[in-house]
């Protein structure tokens, strides 16, 4: 098989050639996989302006969690198919930067596996360590690529996947007013949840006010919404971090807000609807059953449309000054449980 018959490969390279001048497709890298050789893809759109808020969509970091790949594709192609008749989204698009890298890890999806062609769990392998105790291998370790959750060797680059998916964020999204990444994920627990900073430590972000706010809006919104959100934190801590690595970056730029958030889809209720997925590594991560693919798929589009919305319109509920504080002591009371420090 060529590698360029990846389903998700394919349905890329159309969607390309169906928004033509309008979407622009960068190779970000390519990575071998035995005797492969995979392309990793950008897709930029939107706003050129330095000023213009920014949201980047991912997806396909872990290469067994196809789903997440399909969810931030499924909402390019949506994005990709207006473009024809939404002249809401052509405004949109005029204040407003759009980034897309919807399959980071094309060499671990080809081979079925977690980490990529090298055995490194991209999610483990930025230079980021946790000062506080993490759970046994899945916290991320240096002992074996054979085993999961492998950082990498001590002291290595990161992995050009890894590499890749950073100098997209620092280039098309840091320093701006604010810029939102969404990171698609499945495998955890039967809930679907929205996670965002820290996985390396406990402590609060500096920007918990901003990401208050955004939650919010969202409970506002999306009232009957199923998402539980919170710091990936209070369920587990974790070595090498993508995501705190750059929002560490990001608090050393003035006047920029950065808000990294992964969504992890709950595949436990897949398996609970059809037990008979447990025997298969692929149906451990992903929806097995056609129609419950397609609607998993329709559910996340719409908060992924909610994101890209609230982004473009960030002036109107941005706190700031007083707002900020009082953002602050929700925050600390929701999820932390405690009076600001």
């Amino acid at each position: 098989m060529n590698p360029t018959d990846l389903p998700e490969l394919l349905e890329l390279q159309r969607l390309a050639q169906l928004a033509g001048p309008l979407m622009e497709q960068r190779v970000l890298c390519e990575v071998v996989a035995g005797e492969q050789r995979f392309p990793v893809h950008a897709f930029v759109l939107g706003s050129a302006r330095a000023d213009a808020p920014a949201v980047g969509f991912f997806g396909g970091v872990h290469g067994l969690e196809r789903i997440g790949a399909e969810v931030t594709i499924a909402y390019l192609r949506s994005i990709v198919m207006r473009l024809a008749w939404d002249e809401t989204l052509h405004r949109q698009l005029e204040a407003m930067r759009l980034v897309f890298m919807p399959l980071v890890n094309p060499g671990g999806l080809w081979l079925g596996t977690r980490a990529n062609p090298n055995g490194v769990d991209l999610m483990r392998n930025a230079p980021v360590e946790s000062k506080e105790r993490v759970p046994y291998l899945v916290g991320g370790q240096r002992i074996s690529a054979g085993l999961p959750w492998y950082r990498g060797a001590q002291g290595q680059p990161m992995e050009c996947e890894s590499a890749a998916l950073c100098a997209l964020v620092e280039t098309e999204l840091l320093g701006r007013p604010l810029s939102v990444a969404v990171d698609c994920h499945s495998g955890f627990g039967l809930t679907d949840r929205i996670w965002f900073p820290y996985a390396h430590t406990s402590r609060p972000i500096a920007h918990l006010p901003e990401m208050h706010a955004l939650c919010e809006i969202l409970d506002q919104t999306l009232l009957h919404h199923r998402y539980v959100l919170e710091p990936q934190s209070r369920q587990y801590l974790a070595h090498g971090d993508l995501w705190d690595h750059l929002y560490l970056g990001a608090t050393k730029r003035p006047d920029t807000v950065f808000l990294p958030v992964t969504l992890e889809m709950g595949s436990w209720l897949w398996i609970k609807k059809n037990p008979r997925q447990i025997f298969s590594r692929h149906g451990i991560f992903n929806p097995m059953i056609e129609h419950r693919q397609q609607r998993v798929l329709r559910r996340h589009i719409g908060w992924l449309d909610f994101i890209t919305r609230a982004v473009c319109s960030y002036k109107r509920w941005l706190p700031g000054g007083e707002q900020r504080a009082h953002h602050r002591q929700q925050a600390m009371a929701r999820w932390y449980g405690r009076q600001p420090l």
